[in-house]
């Protein structure tokens, strides 16, 4: 049978899917659009298969925080290159996953993926379309969702939104500017924990252990290798604990000491840098 290009057009801008591929279902479908539709889904579940084994390490941290500021959510989705992190179609996505996720609040990046977005298709089926039509894996990695008991959630995406931080702060006032604050100095400096006694036990041994080996190749008298070694745990706790770092914008200051100044408390916070 014979296929218009205005067909082919409304196809196209119903799909978004490319012009021959459009017409291509058309002509299988002998012109009935609900069925070329389907048809170009199931390509799209094709080429997904096609692609499951490949890289995806690119794409976007995507955040959303509730009008009340007590949820906030980062999600990770990614692609296989920057081109198409940074195409309209799938920045629209992330967001929208990001806004799904702050309104359902799944317990789990599974149970996002099974969640309808406002096409009615899922998230998991919206990505298997979005691979077919853009020809790249995609893949909605992972998620978390945060919500604060008595405070606030300030979500802060760096620029380029390859990083994201989501922190809760509480206290009397100011708790947005200082969430910032702590959100910034998170991004930057990549902490283990927000505080010493958070740092998994494994890391703690670990880096005693590196210690005492420093100390040993340096000659020094067994006797005295854990107290060095604890000494130079002190120094981790330091540089890689939230709330003992140096405050980024005045180091004379920890994180810590800025936050008492201001009367805030920090709680927690989550970081998602793109791919880790």
């Amino acid at each position: 049978m014979t296929i218009s290009a205005s067909d082919v057009k409304r196809l196209r801008e119903i799909t978004g899917v490319g012009m021959m591929d459009c017409k291509a279902a058309l002509i299988e479908a002998n012109g009935d659009f609900e069925q070329a539709i389907e048809i170009l889904r199931k390509k799209g579940q094709k080429v997904a298969a096609k692609r499951a084994d490949r890289d995806a390490k690119e794409g976007l941290i995507g955040a959303a925080t509730s009008d009340d500021r007590r949820t906030g959510v980062l999600v990770e989705v990614n692609s296989e290159t920057d081109f198409v992190a940074r195409n309209a179609e799938f920045t629209g996505f992330v967001q929208e996953v990001a806004e799904l996720a702050l309104r359902e609040r799944p317990a789990d990046i599974d149970a996002l993926r099974a969640l309808p977005l406002a096409s009615g298709r899922t998230v998991e089926e919206t990505v298997s379309d979005l691979t077919g039509k853009i020809g790249e894996k995609i893949d909605v990695r992972r998620v978390a969702v945060v919500q604060a008991q008595d405070g606030e959630i300030v979500a802060y995406i760096h620029p380029g939104a390859k990083l994201g931080v989501l922190v809760e702060v509480a206290g009397s006032n100011g708790l947005q500017d200082a969430g910032r604050d702590v959100a910034m100095q998170a991004a930057a400096m990549n902490p283990v924990s927000t505080r010493r006694e958070d740092v998994p036990a494994e890391i703690t041994e670990k880096e005693l252990e590196i210690g005492r080996e420093v100390a040993r190749n340096e000659g020094k008298p067994e006797a005295m290798l854990d107290r060095i070694a604890t000494g130079k745990l002190e120094r981790y706790f330091k540089d890689n604990v939230l709330l003992e770092q140096p405050f980024v914008k005045d180091s004379s200051v920890s994180v810590s000491q800025m936050l008492r100044q201001r009367g805030v408390d920090l709680r927690r916070f989550v970081r998602f840098a793109l791919g880790d």
